[in-house]
């Protein structure tokens, strides 16, 4: 598969023309020397659907936008690492992006079990017979679970982010924070200067303190020289698909049976001994999309929005609770966005922020050997719903709705 077969589509060529109008117009008030806007950006998780979030990210780099401040989720993490690392931040990356997905087997991600991998991709694509071969492998499966925690180890993963930062000369966390300081002279629609540092934010759970982590914030948390260690192990934290993939593990932490640290108690409220070991799973389970992370609460007004780009559908139907199972499905969803929820419940004027690509509604998040025709419907799906999204935004009209909420 090719860098063209996703750019050079009709339907994208179309909304290639639709962006020329568009850049003139206002997002911001950050600008940098060459008028680039810049804004914050915050992605959703929804495993193989954030493909969609790379057509997103393709328009809005086409429109002149350039993303601040970065923070995702799951495959939203891994979206934001990538356009933290692969190149400076006034640089477009998401066409990068699309080579390395376009160079990539993403069922190759899927390293467990042959068999087991076998019978995912049935069930995934409902193949007949299916359940047959469940029954047959439900032993194998259980002892996987027992002993290992998920049908993946996740190696795969890791080893491939791993040699894409490689390529761009990052091996450290250190590597990837001296990059994303290098910012661009900044000023506002008056002409002043701006002085501002951009954020990362990649969410995963750590639940054995039962603690929302916030990486690189809370490194210090789990690593000893946390400057040091690869950049991978943070999106690797916040993939581990419950189950699906292997709970990613950091031992030796810093600190380890201290009774209380306060570093613990600040971060993450948590007062209990310093647990030698912490096993972390998808970031979803806590927060699938972190829309808050870059909140300001100071009631002055931001010279950039946080965008923020949706992969699920925003409960517009009740949940199926009629078996055991959905019923259960529907916990776990609820648990997934209630937090995210909340917050947009409280800060109504971010609905004006969000672009809603509700990929969920017609692809399977698991469906890591998707064929490539639906790989194209989807970096088509999240670019039209982006341009469609840059079409009706009003940044004026934005900032008047949230001095009006602060007073």
């Amino acid at each position: 598969m090719t860098l063209a077969k996703f750019t050079e589509t009709e339907n994208i060529k179309g909304i290639l023309e639709r962006i020329e109008p568009l850049k003139t117009k206002r997002f911001s008030d950050t600008f940098d020397a060459d008028g680039h806007q810049y804004v914050d950006l915050v992605q959703e998780g929804g495993g193989v659907l954030g493909i969609a979030l790379i057509g997103y990210t393709y328009v809005l780099e086409s429109a002149g936008i350039r993303f601040f401040s970065l923070a995702g989720t799951s495959a939203g993490a891994i979206n934001t690492l990538m356009l933290a690392s692969l190149g400076k931040i006034n640089e477009t990356k998401s066409e990068k992006v699309l080579t390395i997905l376009s160079e990539k087997n993403l069922f190759d991600l899927v390293d467990g079990d042959k068999s087991i991998k076998k019978l995912i991709q049935k069930a995934i694509k409902k193949e007949n017979g299916w359940a047959l071969s469940l029954v047959w492998n439900a032993l194998k499966i259980y002892r996987i679970l027992k002993s290992k925690f998920g049908l993946n180890p996740g190696n795969d993963f890791e080893n491939w982010i791993t040699e894409i930062l490689k390529k761009e000369k990052i091996f450290t966390l250190k590597d990837l924070e001296d990059l994303r300081q290098i910012v661009p002279a900044l000023h506002d629609e008056t002409g002043q200067p701006l002085e501002a540092k951009p954020r990362l934010a990649i969410i995963t759970s750590d639940i054995s303190t039962c603690t929302k982590v916030e990486f690189p914030k809370m490194k210090s948390l789990y690593w000893k020289n946390p400057d040091q260690e690869n950049p991978a192990k943070l999106v690797r934290a916040s993939m581990s698909i419950p189950y699906f993939f292997e709970p990613y593990e950091v031992s030796d932490l810093p600190n380890a049976g201290q009774a209380h640290d306060p570093k613990w108690d600040e971060f993450a409220r948590y007062t209990g001994k310093v647990p030698e070991k912490v096993k972390f799973v998808d970031g979803g389970m806590l927060s699938n999309f972190p829309i808050n992370v870059f909140h300001r609460s100071d009631h002055k007004l931001p010279k950039r929005p946080t965008f923020g780009a949706r992969l699920s559908a925003y409960r517009d139907e009740a949940s199926d609770t009629s078996s055991f199972l959905k019923m259960s499905g529907a916990m776990i969803s609820t648990m997934r966005q209630i937090h995210d929820y909340d917050f947009l419940l409280k800060n109504p004027d971010y609905k004006k922020l969000i672009c809603r690509i509700d990929a969920d509604q017609d692809f399977n998040w698991l469906d890591f050997n998707m064929t490539e025709e639906d790989k194209i419907k989807l970096f088509e799906r999240g670019a039209t719903k982006a341009i469609e999204f840059l079409e009706t935004f009003d940044w004026e009209d934005y900032k008047k709705q949230r001095a009006k909420e602060q007073n």
